[in-house]
């Protein structure tokens, strides 16, 4: 059994690795100017060369916008339950982690709902990182409890938790891969409606309120993979910055590294009409579509938000402006890249916490190694923008500028050094500890991290820029060592 196991994930990570190129970048300028050296240049031409030389499936011509419906408001969270009494919601889900259901934001969502004579039963069993395993969990109790709708108050984790569970009990014939983003999964489109969902948000970062996105561990792969359909997205999102004031600091630090790393991602992935292949049936256009006129403002605007008030939402859990902004920036960062995508942070961000060895980071009350998706994000950023910004330098320099840098008479060619050293000195201030090696890899870790990274090719081939092997190779190997 067990080797059969292994032959089945080495197929299908050779599958990956030799899969026939769609890169939608290819056909764009490309400029050698990138950190990465002459070997790694000439792989990339190589690989734009045999690109060219096949059947070019045509490219897309339009973007959708989709969106939860948001509600913003201090106390906000206490018209939840007439929210549910107005869907006549007869018995609602409500999605939580053992932590947050002791704190005042699911006691204040409980109160909502009983006061308002709306049935509900709890599932706290949410693993910070989820797995397939967890979420296999969470599935079996919303298939038992024959539930309505979904409420869920909690980070990332509890929302995408609860994304899964309407989705696989509204859908009980289907196996758990049917839906998991190709290769890892099948990649179904989701065809049928799902339950009514409400989201509360209760950190300052994933966005996921925003989304048709649940993001988990794939145990066989030791890697990320997702779901991603606007039709799990939350009906509702509840963005009640009263929350915001539970978070420690190193949560609030890793949670805006993911706005951050967010809006940066999805301000330069690729456009949407390089995208290819143009689906067939707009029931395929995927969620991550591109850079778009539309996610581009949502992009800048949360850009200038983490410049202005990060540092004291993290340092100051007093500063309930500073912690409310940001928490107005995840949202923003979520409409933008809810239909944009991210690209290499997040891609190569997947193995990284994946393969975690021995780390736990600070402030986080779990029984298990654990490397925080926000962390993990923004680990490879400087590599990561100082290799994409060749493709368009111009959007590099005008980020770096949102985020404090001096941008007069920067040259083209220096754009991904610029937004790469204006980074690794915001990162510094934050407190981010120093690379990959800090959290216990090495460069012998170097070839399984690769391998993690192959099968996100639904971010990944979101990049201005394709990459090789070898590319990213030497863009973790850059992460090792930040400062």
């Amino acid at each position: 059994m067990a080797s059969a196991a292994r032959e089945g994930v080495l197929h299908l990570l050779r599958s990956v690795t030799g899969a026939a190129c769609r890169c939608p970048a290819h056909s764009q300028a490309f400029n050698q100017g990138g950190y990465i050296g002459a070997a790694a240049t000439q792989s990339t031409l190589h690989h734009m060369k045999k690109c060219s030389n096949e059947a070019a499936p045509p490219k897309e011509y339009a973007f959708e916008m989709a969106c939860s419906n948001i509600r913003y408001g201090p106390g906000v969270t206490d018209e939840v339950g007439m929210d549910f009494q107005n869907l006549d919601a007869k018995n609602v889900c409500l999605v939580t982690d053992k932590k947050i259901s002791q704190l005042p934001p699911v006691k204040a969502a409980v109160q909502s709902l009983e006061k308002h004579h709306v049935k509900f039963s709890v599932f706290d069993d949410v693993r910070i990182e989820p797995t397939d395993t967890s979420f296999k969990a969470a599935i079996e109790f919303a298939r038992n409890g024959n539930f309505d709708a979904f409420l869920a108050v909690g980070g990332g984790s509890v929302m995408d938790t609860a994304k899964v569970a309407n989705l696989y009990s509204c859908n009980p014939d289907a196996d758990f891969l049917d839906y998991v983003n190709a290769p890892v999964g099948k990649g179904l489109p989701v065809r049928g409606s799902v339950k009514p969902l409400i989201a509360v948000p209760t950190t300052a970062g994933t966005g996921s309120e925003t989304t048709g996105v649940a993001i988990f561990d794939y145990e066989p792969l030791q890697a990320k993979t997702g779901i991603g359909s606007r039709s799990i997205r939350p009906l509702l999102g509840i963005v009640d910055p009263l929350h915001t004031k539970h978070m420690p600091e190193r949560v609030t630090a890793n949670s805006g590294f993911d706005v951050l790393c967010h809006a940066l991602e999805s301000y330069t992935a690729i456009p949407y009409e390089e995208r290819s292949p143009r689906p067939s049936n707009p029931i395929e256009r995927p969620a991550y579509q591109g850079s778009n006129p539309i996610s581009d403002l949502w992009a800048l605007h949360s850009i200038k938000i983490v410049k202005k008030y990060m540092k004291r939402a993290v340092f100051d859990c007093e500063d309930f402006e500073a912690r409310s902004m940001m928490h107005m920036a995840s949202v923003f960062a979520g409409i933008g890249f809810g239909n944009a995508g991210v690209h290499l942070c997040h891609g190569m961000s997947y193995p990284i916490s994946g393969l975690v060895k021995k780390y736990r980071a600070k402030d986080y009350d779990v029984d298990h190694p654990l490397i925080p998706h926000g962390l993990s994000v923004v680990m490879t950023a400087p590599a990561v923008f100082q290799f994409t910004a060749p493709m368009c330098p111009e959007r590099h320099i005008e980020a770096a500028g949102l985020l404090g840098a001096e941008t007069t008479n920067v040259k083209r060619e220096d754009a991904g050094l610029l937004l790469a050293d204006t980074l690794r000195v915001f990162m510094d201030d934050l407190r981010v500890d120093d690379g990959l090696n800090a959290l216990g890899f090495n460069r012998d870790d170097i070839p399984a991290l690769v391998k993690g990274t192959l099968p996100q090719h639904r971010v990944t081939k979101l990049a201005p820029r394709p990459q090789s092997e070898e590319d990213l190779s030497l863009m973790f190997e850059k992460s090792m060592k930040i400062y």
